[in-house]
């Protein structure tokens, strides 16, 4: 179920998103914002503090009630949250689509859990909401996103310039997405 916790591993699980969270995220993304600059906005300082996170958390559980946003955290043995995943913009009726955004704590990268938790959340996508397709954007050079969305399935299918104003500057993206399956809408 989507807002069930499914390990990814021994030590991360993937779980709903809470308020709770805004403190650990608020660590994890300030250990994590040098690694993350070149493929993120600009951001103000207080983004990154935990009133900044309960803010953004308070608005994200907003959209998850209204139907338009699933988020889901990566979760350490202790519990804290070391990464983010977002099933945003998510459409209902013929189209049943969403975009995917997400991000994983510099301490944890490179150990398959994007990749663990982008293919779990394709299935929650297909099998709870009942998605036809999920997308996502990413620079030119992040080699590393475009590699984890390839080895879940995601095929790209398109180019668009200066599609987002990331790290100070409009950056084009290459665009990536994943049919879910070729069924009716349903749900």
């Amino acid at each position: 179920m989507i807002h069930d916790i499914h390990r990814l591993d021994a030590e991360v699980r993937l779980r709903p998103v809470t308020l709770a969270d805004a403190a650990p995220l608020s660590v994890a993304l300030t250990r994590s914002r040098a690694y993350m600059q070149p493929w993120e906005p600009v951001r103000p300082d207080s983004f990154y503090t935990e009133q900044g996170q309960r803010e953004r958390l308070a608005a994200l559980l907003a959209d998850r009630e209204a139907g338009r946003v699933m988020s889901w955290v990566l979760a350490d043995e202790e519990d804290r949250a070391i990464g983010a995943f977002n099933l945003n913009a998510i459409v209902l009726g013929p189209f049943r689509s969403a975009t995917f955004g997400y991000w994983v704590d510099v301490e944890y990268a490179g150990r398959g859990l994007a990749t663990a938790a982008v293919r779990r959340i394709c299935e929650l996508a297909r099998d709870e909401l009942h998605l036809h397709r999920v997308e996502a954007g990413t620079v030119l050079d992040n080699i590393a996103s475009q590699r984890v969305l390839v080895k879940c399935g995601f095929e790209q299918f398109g180019m668009a310039p200066r599609y987002l104003h990331i790290n100070g500057e409009w950056r084009d993206h290459c665009l990536f997405q994943r049919i879910l399956h070729d069924g009716p809408p349903t749900g």
